[in-house]
């Protein structure tokens, strides 16, 4: 199937949510959202030829998205660094859903690179359907593993 580089430009126009979502689940600050993103962006363009439409272009994305973030994450994790911090928390603010918000961001980072995935096409509101068809698992276990995981988070302190 023949893709067009303006039918590129518009799945991104359309999914750019999407892919931001993945990467700032699997980042540590905003310039690794920013070269996650990049990242996903240039293996979506590299897949884009071979796109042939048997699943829809959204779990296509989501699958795409996941995989780069799964892999730089692995990748990461095996080559351990030390970031440089400049003392600054922005959520140190009076705002507790932001607090809460981080807090559960933190919590979620802790979680294998699979689980944190199945977490968060559940916080996208996915179908147990939609979310085994992105990863790759049945819908069944998809429920299993989102009740592991849930109480895996509520024990983290």
């Amino acid at each position: 199937m023949e893709h067009s580089e303006q039918e590129f430009e518009e799945l991104v126009r359309r999914h750019k949510a999407t892919i931001y979502t993945v990467c700032y689940l699997f980042s540590q600050d905003q310039d690794e959202v920013a070269d996650l993103f990049q990242e996903c962006l240039i293996n979506l363009w590299r897949s884009w030829p071979n796109y042939e439409g048997r699943s829809d272009v959204r779990t296509w994305v989501y699958r795409v998205s996941l995989n780069v973030c799964i892999s730089l994450d692995r990748k990461r994790r095996r080559h351990q660094t030390i970031p440089l911090s400049m003392d600054i928390n922005p959520y140190e603010e009076d705002n507790p859903n932001s607090r809460q918000m981080e807090l559960l961001r933190q919590r979620i980072n802790q979680l294998p690179p699979f689980d944190r995935a199945i977490v968060l096409l559940w916080l996208e509101n996915m179908t147990y359907d939609e979310i085994g068809a992105i990863v790759g698992i049945s819908a069944k276990n998809v429920g299993v593993r989102l009740v592991r995981i849930k109480e895996q988070l509520k024990r983290m302190k």
